[in-house]
């Protein structure tokens, strides 16, 4: 597989359409550790980590990735973390789980699987409320571990227990754990240039040991042909880095207790605050009431250690009152506005591509910017070969756990849209942005959906009581037919082995598998354990013979449509697949002109173009 222009292309020189799943949830989380976040009779972070196992112990490889071929979904977006590799201390690589993680990338490729490697964090690591990074970069920079949830610098559901307030934990990434080290990530030189590790720039040192560890990787897999490529980072935030005020309240991650950040950097040093509560209600985020953070006083950095932003005289306390100096010291640097993704994340990433390709030169580059955020400016003589990898969700359903087919939210303006129609439209309209963005700002590059999905826990779980699974089918559909009206390449969030009704994906409550022992009746049917197959499961063409134009697919009817103008330098033929389960009762299939052979043990079909027209048409229907 590579790229060219705008598409994947095979051997062949065939345009790819993409479809599969990240792979998976809980890999997130360590299969052992001596502490779910730290150790409280100490300040070390806990050392005696493993992640082996994820995504699913090795003797099962041949279950989960014999399903993902039989669905269809043969491309992956493998997730491993930094803390997997790195976790035992700075250059500490942990071996074992790099021969596991070979090993189960070698299995994937014996099932005809592709991939691409996806270093995955949420806001920054599971010390501060999600994964990612290891808890000695949280050390290096001066944190205690121990005090984070007190202070508000980070909201732990370890420490709050259940039930977790639902979607509480992006608020983390506004808080002031994962925003300072985020800031530190990309922005040290700018904005903490005193800090040092042992004489090294705190960004210095975080970057470095992230590339190198994923270079790990890289260095293990070289030479495995469907290994396509890596992401550069899962869903990187710019932290503070662009904040306008410091005093006002975060736009987005508005929920629980909320402080300004500097409400967070008073809270890190030890103050209590009095501070407003938000909740999620029918017409949108709403002040609920007021809470008391910190009462005990407690401070979130480390004896002998303190705020980095009341060192660098963002803010001070003279006379014992907290006071505010620069409420714009990471808006503007050198009295120019600062813009993330080009100023930040386009170096950082251009550093990521040039250690990664030292590794593995044919190596593919995915690139997301920030949640919202456009792609950074690609310009002549930036590295080549990369596909730009964004992410999106249905915000209402993912919110609210509830399907509602005639209400949706427009993206950046959150407006309210009515209509079933009218979302549909908006869905597919939003995902054609992310395309538009790419050929704006990237050039002619591939677009994939690097994560779109729905949650299945929707209506309190109505569908693990009941088995009726059709409000998450619609839900799904609706994201499927946005990505088809598109012509996208996509990995669905998520494949989770290990997912339960009771636990989700086994982070945060998040329930987004499309698979769970839970639903899996029948152990000797391939196809048990799935979750709304009748919207995943769909037609599509996997290698076209030309460009192709347009495609659409009606689960009620099974009527699937598509159409392509054909490249007279490719002899392959067209081949699509046909899931059995949408055509039981065998396919019908109809063609604008050539021959189509229907395999459907394997199946597929597989169409041969004639010359005497530009553009062709397959129609398939349920026999």
């Amino acid at each position: 597989m590579r790229v060219d222009g705008s598409w994947f292309r095979d051997e062949q020189g065939r345009r790819l359409i993409l479809r599969g799943v990240n792979l998976g949830g809980s890999s997130k989380v360590p299969t052992r550790s001596d502490g779910a976040t730290y150790r409280r009779d100490s300040l070390d972070a806990p050392r005696d980590v493993s992640f082996v196992g994820r995504p699913f112990p090795l003797d099962e490889a041949d279950e989960h990735f014999g399903r993902l071929k039989r669905w269809g979904l043969t491309f992956l977006r493998l997730l491993t973390t930094w803390e997997a590799i790195e976790h035992a201390g700075p250059g500490h690589y942990d071996r074992e789980y790099l021969e596991y993680l070979e090993a189960i990338v070698r299995k994937a490729g014996e099932h005809g699987l592709s991939l691409f490697i996806d270093p995955h964090e949420d806001v920054w690591s599971r010390f501060t409320g999600g994964d990612g990074a290891p808890a000695w970069t949280l050390e290096a920079a001066g944190f205690d571990l121990r005090n984070l949830h007190a202070t508000g610098a980070a909201f732990l559901h370890q420490e709050h227990g259940d039930p977790l307030p639902r979607m509480i934990w992006p608020t983390n990434n506004s808080k002031l754990a994962a925003a300072t080290m985020f800031t530190l990530f990309f922005g040290g030189n700018d904005f903490a240039p005193q800090l040092k590790v042992d004489g090294e720039p705190i960004q210095e040192f975080l970057q470095r040991h992230y590339v190198e560890a994923i270079a790990q990787v890289a260095q293990r897999v070289r030479g495995m042909t469907h290994v396509v490529g890596y992401d550069t980072l899962n869903e990187p935030s710019a932290g503070y880095i662009g904040i306008r005020d410091l005093a006002a309240l975060p736009a987005l991650f508005r929920l629980g207790a909320t402080p300004t950040p500097f409400e967070s950097m008073q809270l890190g040093e030890g103050a209590t605050l009095k501070l407003g509560t938000w909740g999620i209600r029918m017409l949108g985020i709403r002040r609920t009431g007021h809470q008391v953070v910190n009462s005990e006083g407690v401070r979130a950095w480390r004896e002998g250690a303190g705020c980095i932003w009341l060192a660098h005289g963002v803010w001070d306390r003279q006379g014992g009152m907290p006071r505010l100096l620069k409420p714009d010291y990471f808006h503007r640097v050198k009295g120019r506005e600062v813009d993330f993704s080009n100023d930040y994340y386009k170096p950082f990433a251009v550093r990521f591509i040039e250690r990664i390709r030292r590794a593995d030169p044919q190596a593919v580059i995915f690139l997301e910017s920030e949640a919202s955020c456009l792609p950074p400016r690609w310009e002549r003589g930036d590295p080549p070969g990369i596909v730009w990898a964004p992410h999106w969700y249905d915000g209402l359903t993912v919110a609210r756990k509830k399907f509602v087919s005639f209400l949706g939210v427009e993206g950046e303006s959150t407006r309210l849209v009515v209509g079933a129609r009218r979302v549909r439209r908006s869905v597919a309209a939003q995902l054609a942005a992310q395309r538009h963005a790419a050929a704006e700002r990237l050039g002619s590059v591939p677009t994939l959906m690097g994560e779109i999905g729905i949650p299945f826990d929707l209506d309190e779980k109505r569908a693990y009581r009941t088995g009726d699974f059709r409000n998450p089918s619609r839900a799904l559909d609706r994201s499927m037919q946005a990505l088809e009206a598109n012509l996208l390449s996509a990995t669905l969030w998520d494949y989770t082995s290990d997912n339960t009704n009771a636990r989700g994906d086994q982070w945060n409550d998040e329930d987004f598998s499309v698979f769970s022992r839970d639903q899996q009746t029948d152990p000797s049917d391939p196809d048990s354990g799935g979750r709304s197959l009748d919207a995943l499961l769909r037609p599509y063409p996997q290698a076209v013979a030309g460009e192709p134009l347009a495609m659409t697919f009606d689960r009620q009817t099974g009527v699937f449509i598509f159409s392509f103008a054909h490249d007279s330098g490719v002899a392959e033929p067209t081949i699509l697949y046909v899931p059995r389960l949408q055509y039981p009762n065998g396919c019908r299939v109809s063609v604008s002109d050539g021959e189509a052979q229907v395999q459907l043990d394997e199946q597929r079909v597989i169409y041969r173009h004639t010359g005497d027209r530009k553009t062709h048409t397959i129609r398939l229907s349920r026999g």
